[in-house]
């Protein structure tokens, strides 16, 4: 995580100091970059794979502006799984900075940041019915007629990760009487492998609703419990780099 942290910070210094090496130095266009500040503030809010959210951005030089944002949304949703039932919420939850770099002075830009809080997860209620077969790291069980399973599972990931955009839009437009902004952008964010964890409470029995034991005291369904984790947690793993994809609207004071 620290070593994240400070890669990303070498990043962000890197870009502005791109952005001040690309900006103009001549003594117009000096003039020019000192009399875009009177554009002030952009503000916007946005759509994207993230959630629903806003966004304030300033301008840094003629160039390069600095971008906070955050987003927040709920999903819930139910599925079945080797006989276990997932009552499922997803919750969006993040707050992000960026330096934008405008290369060609125009919209196009290249914007590396960092989610400063990353509160993305997955937590569900599992059930299997009572006398239902079920299977854990491949071994089937059957849930007790009398104490059935009842649990819960969490999906977390790293609070903090770098993360990279490029895009269409500025909120702090250089345009003399552009106010109104549209912006669209895609990239993605590095939020680290993703740690399944569930737990149960109950009793389970054989494939044949014999020999019934209590799940929290088993060693054998706590190991194949602990292997059940690690194969969803590898499935996925494919969300270490979460997709960004937006678009909204702005308008610059």
């Amino acid at each position: 995580m620290k070593r994240t942290v400070l890669f990303t910070l070498a990043v962000l210094l890197a870009a502005s100091c791109f952005g001040f090496a690309a900006d103009k130095s001549d003594a117009d266009k000096s003039a020019e970059s000192a009399g875009s500040s009177k554009f002030g503030v952009g503000v916007g809010v946005k759509v994207s794979t993230l959630g629903i959210g806003g966004e304030v951005a300033v301008p840094v030089t003629r160039i390069t502006n600095v971008r906070f944002g955050f987003n927040a949304f709920n999903y819930n949703h139910s599925f079945d799984s080797n006989g276990i039932t997932y009552n499922g919420q997803l919750g969006l939850r993040s707050f992000q900075t960026q330096f934008d770099i405008f290369p060609f002075g125009g919209g196009f830009h290249l914007s590396p940041g960092v989610m400063l809080y990353n509160g993305n997860n997955i937590d569900a209620r599992t059930s299997v019915g009572a006398g239902q077969t079920f299977e854990l790291n491949t071994v089937t069980y059957r849930s007790s007629p009398t104490n059935p399973l009842l649990g819960t599972g969490k999906m977390s990931l790293n609070k903090v990760g770098p993360m990279f955009t490029l895009g269409w839009g500025n909120l702090v437009s250089r345009k003399p009487g552009k106010h109104v902004i549209f912006d669209f952008e895609a990239g993605f964010v590095y939020q680290g492998s993703p740690e399944v964890r569930l737990n149960f409470t109950g009793s389970a029995c054989d494939p044949n609703g014999l020999a019934c034991r209590n799940v929290a005291s088993d060693p054998r369904f706590q190991s194949d419990l602990l292997r059940e984790q690690k194969r969803l947690s590898d499935k996925a793993s494919p969300f270490s780099f979460y997709p960004i994809v937006s678009t909204g609207i702005g308008y610059r004071f």
